[in-house]
């Protein structure tokens, strides 16, 4: 014997997004690299633990968060080597 269906659908709950795993993007979009990948990381802890959404924000952050560090370094060291070459001259 079946169940009589219900004259409505319940609507569908909407799963809570890791705010951390947002926070993380964000920052890693806005150059605050090294915040954005730890929050990211925290992130990805916390959605373990709670079942909350938001992975793919955390990894995000994290990727482009790592991506502009390593950019930075780099940056630094080629200026440095510049300077250290006297490639880089200051008129007062």
């Amino acid at each position: 014997m079946t169940e009589p269906t219900p004259a409505y659908t319940p609507a569908p709950v909407a799963q809570k997004t890791n705010v951390l795993a947002i926070v993380s993007l964000v920052l890693s979009i806005l150059s605050f690299n090294i915040i954005a990948v730890i929050l990211g990381i925290i992130a990805l802890s916390q959605i373990k633990k709670t079942g909350e959404s938001g992975r793919g924000l955390a990894i995000a952050g994290i990727i482009i968060g790592g991506i502009g560090f390593v950019f930075w370094i780099i940056f630094f060291i080629v200026l440095g080597v510049a300077a250290a070459a006297g490639n880089i001259t200051t008129t007062y």
